[in-house]
């Protein structure tokens, strides 16, 4: 393999991948970084530099972040060459498997194609488990589902987890030890989002009542107003994948118990994901999102009352979504 096309909506595992791909080259050498844009305006350089040695006859592999198919006409000229290039690893953002680009290399002996998919919460937790296993520390279905919610589906830190499981219970898999509800408990440390949860079910699911203690709380606890609000964008972020898989399904708390079942929820959030989708949904759910935009392009603007402009806006939401229920 000589031409890495790494693609898809999950940016993270993306870069994952191309850092690993990096790591698994036999002979490095010096790394020759571009951007989409300096192709798009030179598309001959990409095959230039592939085919060229370093400044001192040493190797090189190049890597390339691009969006789309800025690199289409780049990847054209490098494959259109007699000389074999140097590995060239393209990070392509907003491109997919079907992109010109993709389509120039998915039939070549010496390329790669990988399309990247954001993971659900089933294939996490068993990823979580899978590295628990690995670790001497297996654990039951309940407990990976836990870690795997608590990470917010990052792998990374869900290996980072389960690692210090393991060492807090001084597992090997020569000696494996399982992994239980105390444990991580004992080794856990309490996160922001924890703080964050039921302020964000209040405001979403309308409950009015609930807000003046809830703001409270906030100013008592001095908690961040960029994470509180990044808080609500990571659930906003989860209505709108729900929202996009129920389409017109009329029976909200059916499909949300189709969810849990598949394992996609977690089952102690779905009453809040429940009430929360019949208020958010089609235009009301675009204007949330915007609004959120706003609000937090105004935060980062406006360090010294951003607390403020964070609670009025939330009471803003909320009696809206009262408004709704």
């Amino acid at each position: 393999m000589r031409i890495f096309f790494l693609c898809g909506t999950d940016d993270a595992s993306v870069q994952d991948a191309a850092f690993r791909i990096a790591s698994l080259l036999s002979d490095a050498g010096e790394r020759v970084e571009f951007t989409g844009a300096e192709l798009k305006r030179d598309p001959v350089r990409l095959g230039d530099e592939a085919r060229s040695t370093s400044l001192f006859g040493d190797t090189r592999h190049i890597w390339v972040r691009c969006s789309g198919d800025e690199a289409h006409d780049a990847v054209e000229n490098l494959i259109g060459g007699d000389v074999a290039p140097c590995p060239v690893i393209i990070q392509a953002a907003n491109a997919s498997d079907k992109s010109r680009t993709a389509k120039l290399l998915e039939k070549r002996d010496d390329a790669l194609v990988a399309m990247f998919y954001p993971p659900d919460l089933a294939s996490v937790t068993n990823t979580v488990r899978q590295l628990a296993d690995a670790a001497g520390a297996p654990m039951d279905r309940e407990l990976a589902q836990r870690i795997a919610v608590a990470v917010g589906l990052d792998t990374r830190l869900a290996a980072s987890e389960v690692t210090k499981l393991a060492l807090y219970l001084d597992a090997t898999q020569e000696r494996p030890r399982a992994a239980t509800q105390q444990a991580y408990e004992a080794v856990g440390a309490r996160t922001e989002d924890d703080g964050f949860t039921s302020l964000v079910n209040a405001v979403l699911g309308g409950e009015a009542a609930r807000l003046n203690i809830e703001l409270r709380r906030m100013a008592e606890l001095e908690l961040n107003p960029v994470g509180l609000l990044l808080a609500f964008e990571r659930r906003v972020a989860q209505l709108a994948q729900l929202a996009s898989r129920m389409g017109t399904n009329p029976d909200i708390s059916a499909f949300m118990e189709a969810e849990k079942a598949s394992r996609r929820v977690f089952f102690k959030d779905v009453p809040d994901l429940t009430r929360q989708l019949r208020i958010w949904r089609g235009r009301a759910l675009s204007r949330l999102c915007e609004r959120l935009m706003t609000l937090h392009r105004n935060l980062m603007m406006n360090n010294q009352s951003a607390e403020l402009l964070l609670a009025q806006e939330l009471a803003e939401i909320a009696r809206y979504a009262k408004t709704r229920c």
